[in-house]
């Protein structure tokens, strides 16, 4: 025979567990130091850039 579960108990610990994983996602995109923030926006301004400088110019028609 299986055990007995109490559904609301059941239905408290999940809700529990979802409300805990979001505010650990929360903790890792918030709280960071204020140097910590710039260097990734920098870095990611650097990647733009980067990838911007890369990018083809379409061709036109007037060149020929």
């Amino acid at each position: 025979m299986g055990d007995v579960v109490n559904l609301r108990r059941a239905r408290k610990q999940r809700d529990r567990r979802v409300k805990d994983d979001a505010a650990q996602a929360k903790r890792a995109a918030f709280g960071r130091a204020k140097s910590e923030r710039e260097l990734t926006a920098a870095q990611a301004q650097l990647e733009s850039a980067r990838l911007e400088a890369h990018r083809r110019e379409p061709e036109s028609d007037d060149q020929a």
